[in-house]
């Protein structure tokens, strides 16, 4: 089934869940904000979608400006992170199986329904 990282507050976010919606298939919709992926599906997220996790962090996000920008940080201090600051996650992520891509731009969602 596929998975949409989502918050309805972003907009690229709500591009993306449109696009699925227009798929026609299933998914599920994980509000990541609330339900905040641990550590555990951080690290896998980030090896579907093969990405370091520096480059699944929105770097222009006031608490990574204030808190992180200036540290060496490894990757699983940028793990922990995320995962203490949900905030700091890209969005939306789409997950369809063994598949993952960030909604950035929102049409890189088609490449894998």
């Amino acid at each position: 089934m596929i998975k949409i990282y989502h918050n309805n507050r972003c907009s690229k976010s709500r591009l993306g869940l449109a696009i699925i919606e227009a798929s026609g298939k299933d998914f599920e919709i994980v509000p990541y904000l609330t339900n905040t992926p641990s550590r555990d599906e951080l690290k896998q997220l980030l090896s579907l979608l093969e990405i370091n996790p520096i480059d699944l962090v929105r770097k222009n996000e006031a608490i990574w400006k204030e808190n992180f920008k200036e540290k060496k940080l490894t990757d699983a201090e940028i793990i922990e992170a995320m995962a203490q600051n949900p905030k700091l996650i890209e969005r939306p992520i789409v997950v369809n199986g063994k598949k993952a891509v960030i909604g950035r731009p929102p049409e890189a969602i088609k490449n894998i329904l």
